[in-house]
């Protein structure tokens, strides 16, 4: 699993179990199967793009289309921000993939449904760092 982001409260142990367990369910599942199971007190649903899986846990009044809808938004983010989005940009690039998230989604809502406006904070943010990167070089350079 490369990316986790939790909006409940889980002990380690917990996530690890969770994680392994939902691991090996959604993997062992063939294309042809319904995109939501349940599981415990929860349904999961997810999506396979290539070979990239995405899923979220939420409780069962939760509308799975929305869910399914948020979680293409997602991946939909991340292809106009890296360019064709692949399990590398997201290993090597990870607290981007978590800064995208945390642009879109804030407490396990979606907060901003234009993708464009999602990317353009992303990358004013990039912005930002850099010149505060410089401008923290400067100064060193001046003492």
């Amino acid at each position: 699993m490369r990316l986790r982001k939790w909006f409940q409260f889980y002990n380690e142990k917990q996530k690890t179990n969770l994680s392994t367990d939902l691991s090996t369910i959604i993997l062992g599942r063939k294309r042809s199967m319904c995109n939501v199971l349940e599981y415990g007190e929860h349904k999961v649903i997810y999506k396979r793009y290539a070979s990239l899986y995405f899923a979220a846990g939420v409780d069962w009044d939760e509308n799975e289309l929305y869910v399914l809808e948020v979680i293409h938004r997602y991946v939909q983010v991340l292809d106009e921000y890296f360019g064709n989005v692949c399990e590398l940009d997201i290993i090597y690039n990870f607290e981007k993939a978590y800064q995208v998230l945390d642009e879109l989604m804030i407490g396990g809502e979606l907060q901003e449904p234009s993708k464009k406006a999602v990317v353009r904070h992303v990358l004013a943010f990039e912005r930002h760092c850099e010149l505060d990167a410089v401008t923290r070089n400067l100064r060193q350079a001046d003492f």
